[in-house]
């Protein structure tokens, strides 16, 4: 067996026989290398060392040492499944065997094989809290002195006071709200302020070209008019020549601002195709404009778009941990539980589409409720999950679109009574929700994504 050969193979070659020890691995797993095992076995505990190369294979000349890259969990974990996939054939055999003869006896010879030969083993990874607690200190010490290492800014001025920021790695957060509320215009002003200060940022768009997106850029950094750079419409106040002033400096920006789509990962977008465009473009910070794009690579049939999203969600938590950045992912919310047009309330976490998964691997989540009033417009912020901190902070902010400002202000600052035209959308949308037959409701909510 080609795991048995990589185990013996990485034993020789590092000398070191803690994977065997230390994970109880057996001669009768090392099926078919049974008497190298056993060589191995008894020059360890003979003279407290694993022989040299050339001594094992002056006994076993026909052995083939091969490179092994793999993990000692990952070899480990192999060798369990194969040695309990072998047990289990000759287990089953020996009972297909036993019903010609008695349907009893094949019963209880799988019972008593399924009490004691055939159980898994697994591998268990843990750390002791109490002896090392000195790592922490050294860790809240680094932090204390090198913030810019552990947290990457939002430019959000009030949440960064709050949250220090997005942590660099096992960061999921969660921007989400109704459709038309501005989830992306706020996930790119996030994003834009972290290109600004140097990070290099990937930005996932599925719906929007990246010419568009850079014109919200340059709305977001220059404050330029997003009408005017967008549609061409110059005048003596900005003409061409000051946009193309601006572009000249915008060049000196060290940060980098990659925007990829759909189209570029073959229509098929997986977690492993993004950690791949991580690593190509040394990414510091992963923005996903609509996780619903998505694809589960750990689908089976029948499971549901809530199972889907869930493994997703988990999946993009591994990623962060593993590549070391924060991962902002953009949501839609349900139509469920319109607000009073009269407050300042923001969706809640039930009202995540889908929310079961996507929420409970979160390690932030920030609700978003975009208000028109007849003077102004404001976004509304609310931190509905910290997993390290504490929930329930508002962040309320003066927002002129066209020109990407935002002005922080008081709750007493924003008329709440808002435009019924702007509002009537809502309600329109949760009588659609409530009435009608079922087949209606269904594509009601399925339009949500």
């Amino acid at each position: 067996m080609i795991i048995s050969v990589q185990i013996l193979s990485k034993v020789l070659d590092t000398k070191d026989y803690s994977i065997i020890e230390d994970n109880l691995l057996t001669q009768d797993m090392f099926v078919g290398y049974e008497k190298e095992f056993e060589f191995i076995a008894e020059h360890y505990h003979d003279y407290g060392s694993v022989p040299d190369k050339e001594s094992f294979l002056g006994h076993f000349p026909n052995f083939t040492l091969t490179e092994v890259s793999e993990s000692d969990d990952y070899l480990v974990a192999e060798m369990r499944e194969q040695n309990l996939f072998d047990k289990s054939v000759v287990a089953i055999q020996k009972a297909a065997d036993l019903l010609q003869e008695d349907s009893n006896k094949a019963v209880e010879f799988l019972r008593s094989q399924l009490e004691t030969t055939l159980q898994p083993h697994y591998s268990f990874h843990d750390e002791e809290i109490i002896s090392n607690v000195m790592e922490r200190v050294e860790h809240s010490k680094n932090i204390a002195f090198s913030q810019g290492e552990f947290f990457i800014p939002t430019g959000f001025e009030e949440i960064d006071r709050d949250t220090n920021g997005l942590q660099r790695g096992s960061e999921l957060a969660v921007i989400f709200a109704r459709t038309n509320n501005g989830k992306s215009w706020i996930a790119e002003k996030m994003a834009k302020f972290m290109a600004e200060i140097g990070f290099n940022v990937g930005y996932f768009s599925p719906e929007m070209s990246a010419r568009d997106l850079g014109y919200r850029f340059d709305t977001l950094h220059g404050n330029l008019s997003n009408n005017q750079v967008r549609l061409g419409r110059f005048n003596d106040e900005f003409s061409i020549a000051d946009y193309e002033q601006y572009a000249e400096e915008l060049k000196k920006l060290k940060g980098k601002f990659y925007v990829t789509k759909p189209k570029d990962f073959a229509r098929k977008v997986t977690v492993s195709k993004l950690r791949n465009w991580i690593k190509q473009r040394e990414l510091h910070v992963l923005f996903i404009d609509g996780i619903k794009y998505l694809t589960d690579e750990r689908y089976k049939r029948g499971d549901s778009t809530t199972i889907s999203l869930t493994n997703i969600s988990e999946d993009l938590m591994d990623l962060s941990e593993e590549m070391g950045i924060p991962i902002v992912v953009v949501v839609q919310a349900n139509r469920g539980g319109v607000l009073d047009k009269n407050s300042l309330e923001t969706p809640e976490l039930e009202n995540i589409r889908d929310s079961d998964g996507i929420a409970q691997n979160a390690s932030i989540v920030w609700a978003l409720r975009q208000i028109k009033t007849e003077t102004a417009t404001f976004a509304l912020i609310d931190n509905k999950k910290m997993r390290n901190g504490e929930n329930g902070q508002s962040y309320k902010y003066r927002w002129d679109i066209d020109r990407g400002k935002f002005e922080s202000v008081k709750s007493e600052d924003i008329d709440v009574k808002q435009d019924d035209e702007n509002f009537s959308q809502y309600a329109k949308e949760e009588k659609e929700v409530k009435g009608g037959n079922k087949r209606d409701r269904r594509r009601n909510v399925e339009d949500d994504y």
